[in-house]
C-alpha cells in the first residue's frame, strides 16, 4: 500500500508497533489514509541538540525532524544520562499524546485503548519527572493519575457546582502550567507547547459535558468522583511521604555517621534544601477535589504546606547567617598557610555570631558538626600544606625545614582550639539572652585533637632525629676520646639505619587513621631507647676521664640535648657526686697555690705594676674558683639537678674570702705608694736643655709609670686613692693632653734645630730666637699647667713653615737629581742616533726649570727673607750650585753616550750610517760626505746638547749669564767633546782606506770599454801603455779568457759584505756600489759576448763569405757552448744547431 514504503515513517512504526503491540496490517492501514500521513508528517518534532551529556547511564529513543541535506524525513537519535528522563516525557507529550488526543482519530480506536494508553503514559511521564527531579536534588510532586481521564473530570465538572468546577479547573490549569513550565526547562525535546490543544480539547469536552449533563448517568458521575477523590488521596499520601522524608533529612546525620565532611558541603546542603523547598511550595496544592469532598486528607494536605513553609523559613535564616562564615572560610581558602594562625579568631568570631544571631542554628547539635567541619578543614589544609609521604622521607635528608613547618601546623591548629575557647567564654560572659557553648569540647576536637597527636609524634621524631644528627661533628679528646668519638660514630650511622628504615614507610603519616605508621613507629622508638643506652653508656665514660670539672662542663654541654632523656637521667646522680670531688680537688690546689707565691709577685706578671700584678693574680685564682663552681652548677642544671652539696659550698667560701681577704691588703699598699710617686711628679718641671741644644721632657718616665698605674687603679676600682693621687687622677686626661703636646712641641723643636742647613741657618735665625724664648718658660712650669697649647701652636707654626720649606728644597734637590737619569740622546727605530736631542726631555727639563722658581719663591715666603738680603742670596747660590750639578749630570750623561757608542770595543749598533756609491765623474763617494755628513752632524748634536743647559732659568741673582755658558766650561765635559772629535778622525782615516782598497777595480769604470775592446780585436789583448805590437786577431780562446777574467771579477765583487761598520759606530752601505760595479761588469761581457753571437750567425748566414778585418772566424760549435757557459741565452736557431 503507499505509504508504508516510505521510509521516513519507518522509526515512527517501529515505536508504535512496539508501543502498542500492532500487527503489521494493522499499521499499514493506519498510515495508507492520507489525512494520517499528513496527520503524522506536520506533527513531527524537531530534533533536540545532540551535545547534550547524559548525567547516568541510560538511553532513549527521539524522532528527530527533517535536516537539511537529508534525504530521510526523520531518524532516530539516542540519548543517555539525564536527558533520556527528558526524552521519555518528551516523547509523551509531543508525539503520544497528541496522536491519542484528536477527536478526530480516537473513533477509530477500539473502546478503552486511548484511555489506556493516556493513563499509561501518564504515569510514565510522572514517573519520569520525579526521578529528573531527584537527580537535579529537587522533589517533584506527581499530580494524580486519575487526572489523565477525560470522561472522568468531565463527569466531576458536572457534578460539582461552577464555584467549585471553576477551582477545579485552576488547580488542572495550575498542574498543566507546572508541567509545562517544568518540562520546557528541563524535559521538552524541542521546546515547542503541545499541551494547548490538549487545553483545547479539555474545555470542549467540558462544555459539552455541561451542555449534555442532563444525559449523564448518576452512577457512572458518583463512580468518577470516586475514583478522582481515592487518586487524589493517595497522591496527598505520596506527597506526604516525598516532603517528609526530605524535611527529615539533617546535615548532622553525616558526621554521626563518621563521615568527616566540610563546610562548603554543609554550605551547599542548605543552598540545595532552601532551592528544592522554594520549588515544592511553588508547585500548586491540587486540593480542591479533597476540599470539594470534605476529605480527612484535606488537613493532612493543610499541614503539609505549612511544614514546607516552616522549612524555607528555617533555610532562609540559615543560609542569611551561614553566608559570612562562608565568605571567612572563603577567604581562609585563598590565604597561605603561614597566615591562617593569625585569622581563627575570625573564623571562630563569625560562627559565634552565627551562633548569637540565628534562630534556627543556635542548636549544639548544629553547632558541634560546624565546628567539627572546621576543624576537618583545617586538618585538610594542613594536610596539603605538609609534603604528605615526605613528611617522614626528609628525615634522611634535611628535616629542619619541614620540621618547621609541622610546628606551623601545629601552632596553628592549638591556635583553632585556643580561639575556641576564648569564644566560648566570650558567650558565657554575655548576657543571659544568648545561651552559651555547653557541649563538651571534645565533641568539636575529636578528629583534631587525633590528628594533633599524630602530628606530636612526628614532630617529636624530627626532634629525636636533629638531636642525634648533630652527634656526627661530635669529637671527643683525652686519652680515650678516640675510642670514645668511635663509639658516638657508631651509634650515629645505626640511628640513620633506623632513620632510613622509617623513611620508607609507604603509608602517609598525616593520616592519623592510617595505623600502619604507628606500628612503624612503635618499632622505631625501641631502637631509639637502645640507642639512648648505648649513648649514656659513651657518656658516661666521657665525664669519667675529664680531669677537670670544665671540661665535664664541655661534655655535658656537648650532650646537652640528651640530658633530659630518661636513660641519661638514671646515669647522672653516680656522674655529679664524681665531679663533686673534682670541685673540692681543685679548691684544695687553688688555696695551695695561693701560700705558696703570695710573695712573688715578679713571677705573675711582667709588663705591668707589681701592685696590679698582684691584684690581677688574685682576680685570676677568684676566677678560676668561680669558674670551677658555675662549670659544676652548668651541670647540674643542664641534668635537671639543682642541689649543690652543703660541704662543697662551705669550702668555696673559704677560698674566696682568702682571696678578698689578700685583695683588701695588697690595695692598701698600692695606694700608699702611688701618693709617693703621685707628690713626686706634681712637683716635676715639664723640660729640661740637653748641651748643646737638644731638649727633652724631665721625669717623662716616672710619669708614665704614675699614669700606666692610675690606668690600672681605675681598673681595679676598688684601691682608696689619697689627695695627691686623687688629684692627679682628676688631672690625667689633662696631663696626658699636656704630654702629648709637650713630645710634639720638643719634637718639632729638635727637628727645626737639628736638622738646620749650613745655607738656611741665616734664614731662621730669628725664628729659633722666638722658640728658645717661648721654651725657656716651660723650663719652670709644673705638669699642673694649663698654658700649654699657647707655646706648642707658636713652636708648630715654625716648625710647619720650615718644614715645608725644606719639603721644597728636597723636591728641587729630587728634580736636580734626577735629571742624571734623563736621556738626551736616544736611537731612532733602526737604532740609529735621532737627528737632534729629545723633544719631551727637553720640556720636561724646562718645565722642571719654572718649578724650580717657584719652589724658590714659596721658600722666600716660607722663610720671610728679604729678596736683597744676603742670607737669601746665599741661599739661593746654594740651590743654583744643586741646579748647575744637575744639568752637568744630564749633559756629562749625553756626552757619555756619545762616547761610549762611538767605542770600538763597545759591540754596539751603529751610531750614524752612510752608503758608498759609484759615480762616474768622482769614482767611489760616501753619501753623505764624511766631512759634511757625521762630522757636522755631531758637531750639531753636541751643540743642542750643550743648549739644553740654557732651557733652565738662573736661579742666583750674584751669578751672571745661563748655565750653558758656565758647563762649557766645564774640564769633564770639554775632555769627552774632545774624546768624540778624536773618534770622528779615526772614523774618517778608516774610510779612506776603504776607498782605496776598492780602487783596484777602477779600471772597470775608468777604462774606455770600445777602445779597450777595439784594441783587443787588433791585437788579441789589451797593451800596456807604450807597448807596440803587430795586428793579431784574437782566437777564440782569448775571448774565453777575456770572459773569464770578467766572470771572476764579478764573483769577487758579489762576495763583498753589503754593510760594514767603520770603528764601530758608522755604518757603511756597500750595495749601491756592489749594484753599479756589477752593471759595469756585465757591460764589458756583453761586448765580448755580443761579437761573438753575432760572429756565430753570421757564419751560419755565410759560411763561404770571405772575413773582412773587423770579423774573426770561430768554429761555430765552440763559439756556441763558450756563449753557452758565459750564460748568454742562445737564439733558437743556435740552439737547434747545438743539438
Amino acid at each position: 500500500m503507499e505509504g508504508t514504503d516510505d521510509e521516513r515513517l519507518e522509526p515512527i512504526r517501529i515505536l508504535v508497533q512496539r508501543s502498542f503491540r500492532l500487527d503489521p496490517d494493522t499499521w499499514g492501514e493506519f498510515v495508507s489514509e492520507s489525512s494520517i500521513k499528513t496527520v503524522l508528517t506536520s506533527r513531527t518534532p524537531g530534533s533536540r541538540p545532540a551535545s547534550a551529556c547524559p548525567r547516568r547511564p541510560a538511553k532513549v529513543v527521539c524522532v528527530s525532524g527533517p535536516q537539511e541535506g537529508s534525504g530521510k524525513a526523520f531518524r532516530i537519535q539516542e540519548f543517555s544520562g539525564g536527558k533520556a528522563l527528558s526524552g521519555l516525557v518528551g516523547l509523551s507529550e509531543e508525539v503520544s499524546c497528541p496522536l491519542l488526543s484528536r477527536a478526530a482519530d480516537r473513533s477509530k480506536w477500539a473502546v478503552g485503548v486511548v484511555q489506556d494508553a493516556m493513563k499509561l503514559l501518564e504515569k510514565q511521564k510522572n514517573a519520569a519527572q520525579v526521578v529528573e527531579a531527584k537527580v537535579e536534588g529537587l522533589t517533584f510532586l506527581p499530580p494524580p493519575d486519575a487526572l489523565c481521564n477525560q470522561e472522568d473530570l468531565n463527569r466531576f465538572l458536572a457534578h460539582c457546582s461552577p464555584d467549585q468546577g471553576g477551582a477545579f479547573h485552576d488547580d488542572i490549569s495550575d498542574t498543566s502550567r507546572l508541567i509545562q513550565d517544568h518540562s520546557q526547562k528541563n524535559l521538552s525535546l524541542t521546546g515547542s507547547n503541545i499541551s494547548d490543544d490538549q487545553h483545547d480539547d479539555l474545555a470542549e469536552d467540558s462544555g459539552s459535558v455541561h451542555e449534555n449533563g442532563c444525559h449523564v448517568d448518576q452512577n457512572e458521575q458518583k463512580l468518577s468522583v470516586a475514583r478522582l477523590l481515592h487518586a487524589c488521596e493517595e497522591t496527598v499520601v505520596e506527597w506526604v511521604e516525598l516532603v517528609s522524608d526530605f524535611l527529615q533529612q539533617e546535615w548532622s546525620g553525616l558526621v554521626l555517621d563518621r563521615q568527616k565532611p566540610v563546610p562548603s558541603e554543609e554550605f551547599s546542603f542548605w543552598k540545595n534544601r532552601l532551592k528544592n523547598l522554594l520549588f515544592i511550595q511553588d508547585q500548586p496544592s491540587r486540593g480542591s477535589i479533597l476540599k470539594a469532598e470534605d476529605s480527612i486528607y484535606w488537613a493532612a494536605l493543610q499541614n503539609l504546606q505549612r511544614h514546607v513553609q516552616e522549612g524555607v523559613r528555617e533555610a532562609e535564616d540559615i543560609m542569611l547567617h551561614l553566608t559570612p562564615v562562608q565568605q571567612k572560610l572563603s577567604e581562609v581558602l585563598e590565604m597561605d598557610f603561614h597566615q591562617l594562625k593569625d585569622n581563627v579568631a575570625a573564623v571562630m568570631a563569625e560562627v559565634g555570631l552565627l551562633w548569637t544571631h540565628s534562630e534556627f542554628y543556635c542548636r549544639p547539635r548544629r553547632i558541634v558538626v560546624l565546628l567539627q567541619e572546621i576543624c576537618n578543614l583545617y586538618i585538610q589544609l594542613s594536610r596539603g600544606f605538609l609534603p604528605g609521604q615526605e613528611v617522614i622521607g626528609v628525615l634522611v635528608s634535611e628535616p629542619g625545614p619541614v620540621l618547621q613547618d609541622i610546628r606551623l601546623v601545629i601552632q596553628t591548629l592549638q591556635a583553632l582550639k585556643s580561639a575556641f575557647c576564648e569564644q566560648q567564654t566570650q558567650l558565657e560572659l554575655q548576657n543571659q539572652a544568648t545561651p552559651s557553648w555547653t557541649f563538651p569540647s571534645h565533641l568539636v576536637f575529636f578528629h583534631l585533637d587525633t590528628f594533633l597527636n599524630r602530628l606530636l609524634s612526628i614532630q617529636e621524631v624530627h626532634l629525636v632525629t636533629v638531636r642525634f644528627y648533630q652527634l656526627d661533628q661530635a669529637v671527643l679528646t683525652g686519652a680515650t676520646g678516640t675510642l670514645l668519638t668511635v663509639g658516638i660514630q657508631q651509634v650515629y650511622q645505626d640511628f640513620l639505619v633506623q632513620v632510613k628504615l622509617l623513611s620508607a614507610c609507604s603509608c602517609d603519616p598525616t593520616d592519623p587513621e592510617d595505623q600502619t605508621f604507628e606500628l612503624e613507629l612503635d618499632r622505631f622508638w625501641e631502637q631509639v631507647l637502645d640507642l639512648e643506652t648505648r649513648l649514656v653508656s659513651v657518656l658516661s665514660k666521657a665525664l669519667e676521664d675529664c680531669s677537670e670539672v670544665a671540661s665535664a662542663a664541655k661534655v655535658v654541654k656537648m650532650f646537652w640535648f640528651f640530658l633530659d632523656r630518661p636513660r641519661v637521667q638514671d646515669q647522672l646522680p653516680s656522674c655529679l657526686a664524681r665531679l663533686e670531688d673534682q670541685v673540692l680537688a681543685d679548691l684544695d690546689r687553688t688555696e695551695l697555690e695561693f701560700y705558696s707565691q703570695k710573695e712573688k709577685p715578679e713571677l705573675w706578671f711582667r709588663f705591668c705594676p707589681a701592685s696590679a700584678a698582684r691584684l690581677c693574680w688574685n682576680r685570676q685564682l677568684r676566677r678560676r674558683t668561680q669558674e670551677t663552681l658555675r662549670s659544676f652548677r652548668t651541670i647540674q642544671n643542664l641534668s635537671g639537678s639543682v642541689a649543690s652539696a652543703p660541704v662543697l659550698l662551705q669550702r668555696a667560701e673559704q677560698v674566696v674570702e682568702l682571696l678578698q681577704d689578700f685583695r683588701t691588703t695588697a690595695r692598701s699598699e698600692w695606694s700608699a705608694r702611688l701618693e709617693e710617686d703621685c707628690s713626686s711628679v706634681l712637683n716635676q718641671k715639664l723640660v729640661q736643655i740637653d748641651p748643646p741644644t737638644h731638649l727633652k721632657v724631665a721625669g717623662r718616665k716616672q710619669l708614665e709609670v704614675v699614669l700606666q698605674q692610675l690606668r690600672y687603679v681605675s681598673r681595679e676600682g676598688g684601691v682608696a686613692l689619697r689627695p695627691d693621687a686623687d688629684r692627679l687622677l682628676l688631672a690625667r686626661d689633662d696631663i696626658t693632653h699636656t704630654l702629648l703636646l709637650l713630645d710634639q712641641t720638643v719634637s718639632c723643636y729638635n727637628q727645626v734645630v737639628g736638622g738646620a742647613m749650613e745655607a738656611e741657618l741665616p734664614l731662621i735665625q730669628k725664628q729659633l730666637q722666638q722658640l728658645n724664648d717661648t721654651l725657656s718658660e716651660l723650663q719652670n712650669k709644673t705638669w699642673i699647667y694649663k698654658g700649654m697649647q699657647q707655646q706648642s701652636q707658636q713652636v708648630l707654626a715654625v716648625h710647619s713653615s720650615i718644614t715645608e720649606a725644606r719639603a721644597n728644597m728636597d723636591a728641587m734637590r729630587s728634580i736636580t737629581q734626577g735629571w742624571a737619569e734623563l736621556d738626551l740622546l736616544l736611537r731612532s727605530d733602526d737604532s740609529l742616533l735621532q737627528s737632534s736631542v729629545n723633544d719631551h726631555t727637553c720640556s720636561g727639563i724646562k718645565a722642571d726649570g719654572e718649578q724650580l722658581l717657584t719652589l724658590t719663591q714659596v721658600n722666600r715666603d716660607l722663610y720671610r727673607a728679604e729678596e736683597a738680603s744676603e742670607a737669601w742670596t746665599g741661599y739661593l747660590d746654594y740651590i743654583d750650585d744643586r741646579v748647575q750639578d744637575g744639568l752637568l749630570q744630564l749633559l756629562h750623561r749625553a756626552l757619555r753616550f756619545l762616547t761610549d757608542s762611538m767605542n770600538t770595543q763597545s759591540g754596539g749598533a751603529a751610531l750614524l750610517a752612510v752608503s758608498l756609491q759609484l759615480r762616474d765623474s768622482r769614482g767611489l763617494v760616501f753619501e753623505p760626505s764624511i766631512d759634511d755628513g757625521p762630522t757636522a752632524f755631531l758637531k750639531t748634536i753636541i751643540r743642542d746638547v750643550y743648549g739644553a743647559g740654557a732651557l733652565v732659568p738662573r736661579i742666583s741673582v750674584s751669578r751672571h749669564g745661563d748655565y750653558q755658558e758656565s758647563l762649557r766650561q766645564n774640564p769633564e765635559l770639554c775632555a769627552l767633546e774632545q774624546e768624540v772629535m778624536a773618534r770622528l778622525l779615526q772614523m774618517k782615516e778608516e774610510a779612506e782606506k776603504l776607498r782605496a782598497e776598492l780602487n783596484r777595480y777602477a779600471h772597470l769604470w775608468l777604462s774606455d770599454k770600445r777602445a779597450v775592446f777595439q784594441e783587443f780585436l787588433d791585437y788579441g789583448k789589451p797593451l800596456a801603455v807604450g807597448e807596440v805590437e803587430a795586428e793579431n786577431p784574437p782566437s777564440l780562446k782569448d775571448f774565453q779568457r777575456e770572459i773569464q777574467v770578467l766572470l771572476t771579477v764579478s764573483s769577487e765583487v758579489s762576495h763583498l759584505d753589503e754593510g760594514l761598520v767603520l770603528q764601530g759606530w758608522l755604518q757603511v752601505d756597500m750595495r749601491p756600489f756592489i749594484t753599479s760595479l756589477l752593471s759595469i761588469i756585465l757591460d764589458w761581457k756583453d761586448m765580448y759576448t755580443d761579437f761573438l753571437l753575432e760572429s756565430a750567425t753570421n757564419s751560419l748566414q755565410q759560411e763561404t763569405q770571405p772575413k773582412d778585418r773587423g770579423s774573426t772566424s770561430f768554429d761555430l760549435t765552440d763559439t756556441i757552448l763558450l756563449l753557452e757557459a758565459a750564460g748568454v741565452e742562445l737564439p733558437e736557431h743556435l740552439a737547434a744547431k747545438l743539438q
